[in-house]
């Protein structure tokens, strides 16, 4: 059968491979072949339908990396229902606007956050399943919750234009919208975006990064589609990873350059055989070039850099193997993130005149092709700020064009990106002007060696006593850890322009002096 949708997938390849290995996951050893994955997921549908979920409704995932989310997203799936993947590193008033602002009807949560539950008050979830030992909460776990469910395909209808996947992206306002991606998006992603990596049914995908990420949750699918066995970590682990490389014979792998960074210090990675490995993918923040000439003679297989973004459903650009020669005649463009990938178009746009940018001019690099979102989920303004009317997709990156190549340059908006964590200033500064003894807040990127960037608050006090710990602790009281300030500098006022918004420009400066560009 042909793939058209999600769901499809999964059928597909159990028609065709039934017996071939689908999931294998490391944490405690189970394995799905396509057929057992092609039946939970029945299962898990019939489960769904019951508890009143229909078509393009929301069912949500709170857990770490699981096998279980694969059988909820398939599930799903065959009712034409979409997945939204919850980041489990928020804190619980973040978890509880999102499943909120998604309507998720059902929600699967793992055991190690309903002590996260207790502090939300959801207003739509219908159902609570738990992966894991739920203890006195009540909830049924999902072997539980799975019992007496048939095995049989719902069979529910979708269009290509319905959406399959909600991820949650950081805004500017501080409030997370939610990205619709439909089975459009996706298919245009899985069957030509990432062709040139050469996946087939005999590769060995490792999946390592976190589910809620399109770096994560997308890069499974792109294995999974092409009929590949994917081996599966609940968690980033180095050690388990090197293991993993040798142990299963892994073929392809994504990771983002602070993992990438860690890995070339990990025990055993000296001695570990990757004779296996064909393809490494990195992206999601930049890299020094040093990490990625290290990766490339320890790993000695092709590597890949990917740039897009989860309004993109994933990588539109690829800088392919052949264009990693560090110290070769093409050296310079290891500092590019390659050429779009067809049918992806990119154009550089001033975004004052709005006019196409020529080689070598900095603008807004803007994105046209299959791969971008719908919108934004019931927030229509930033779905028009987002597209034009003829379907350009404003990244909101600073870049330009050479010979066909894109180099990245800045940033137009002033989002952060932390070990591939996109991070917004407002939604930290607004936390910051809660505290009593803060007058003005600012929070920029600066440089860190591990994390490419990392959030620094620059404070105007009104109360001198205020310390640096004092302030981290209150932001991490109301935000992910990875989102709060990491350093604080006190500053008697902040710049400002003349309608008053901050400078930010102006205050990296300082930090950013020596470095090319003024983001990592």
């Amino acid at each position: 059968m042909a793939i058209s949708s999600l769901a499809d997938i999964v059928r597909h390849h159990a028609a065709q491979r039934p017996h071939a290995l689908a999931i294998h996951y490391l944490s405690d050893g189970r394995q799905w072949t396509f057929a057992e994955l092609d039946s939970e997921s029945n299962r898990v549908a019939q489960r769904l339908k019951t508890a009143g979920v229909g078509p393009q409704h929301r069912v949500a995932y709170l857990d770490k990396n699981g096998p279980e989310y694969f059988t909820f997203l398939f599930g799903g799936a065959k009712l034409n229902a979409a997945s939204v993947a919850v980041n489990w590193r928020l804190a619980p008033a973040e978890m509880q606007y999102i499943l909120d602002n998604s309507e998720a009807k059902v929600l699967l949560i793992g055991a190690e956050f309903l002590g996260h539950l207790a502090q939300m008050k959801l207003e739509h979830v219908r159902e609570l399943v738990v992966v894991g030992d739920p203890g006195d909460s009540g909830f049924p776990t999902y072997e539980q919750w799975l019992v007496g469910a048939v095995a049989e395909d719902p069979m529910i209808p979708c269009a290509q234009s319905d959406t399959c996947y909600q991820l949650y992206t950081s805004g500017t306002t501080g409030l997370p919208k939610g990205v619709e991606l439909t089975h459009a998006n996706f298919l245009g992603s899985l069957s030509e975006g990432f062709a040139a990596l050469g996946f087939d049914a005999s590769s060995v995908n490792l999946v390592c990064m976190p589910l809620f990420h399109i770096a994560g949750s997308g890069w499974g699918l792109v294995g999974t589609h092409e009929g590949a066995a994917m081996v599966l970590m609940r968690d980033v682990d180095p050690s388990a990873i090197v293991n993993a490389l040798e142990t299963h014979g892994v073929t392809h792998a994504l990771f983002v350059p602070a993992v990438l960074q860690v890995l070339l210090s990990t025990p055993g990675i000296d001695t570990a055989d990757f004779s296996k490995l064909k393809a490494i993918v990195y992206g999601a923040s930049p890299i020094t070039e040093s990490v990625l000439v290290s990766a490339m003679q320890k790993f000695g297989c092709g590597f890949y850099q990917a740039y897009g973004l989860t309004e993109t459903t994933g990588g539109v650009c690829l800088l392919d193997a052949k264009d990693h020669d560090p110290g070769g005649p093409r050296a310079h463009l290891l500092r590019s993130a390659g050429k779009p990938v067809p049918p992806n178009r990119v154009r550089i746009v001033n975004p004052d005149t709005l006019a196409e940018c020529p080689d070598g001019e900095v603008g807004e690099i803007w994105v046209h092709g299959k791969q971008n979102m719908k919108g934004y989920w019931k927030n229509p303004q930033a779905t028009a700020d987002t597209i034009t009317a003829d379907g350009w997709l404003r990244t909101g990156d600073a870049g330009y064009l050479r010979d066909g190549y894109v180099f990245i340059h800045d940033r137009v908006k002033d989002m952060i990106i932390s070990g591939g964590e996109n991070i917004y200033p407002a939604e930290i500064e607004n936390v910051l002007m809660k505290h009593p003894g803060v007058a003005d807040a600012a929070v920029i990127g600066v440089p860190s060696e591990r994390w490419g960037e990392t959030p620094k608050a620059i404070i105007v006090r009104r109360d001198d006593m205020l310390t640096e710990q004092t302030l981290i602790e209150f932001c991490r009281s109301q935000l992910a850890r990875y989102k709060c300030p990491t350093s604080v500098d006190w500053v008697a006022s902040i710049p400002r322009n003349p309608s008053g918004k901050i400078l930010k420009t102006e205050l990296r400066k300082p930090y950013w002096a020596g470095h090319t560009r003024q983001v990592s």
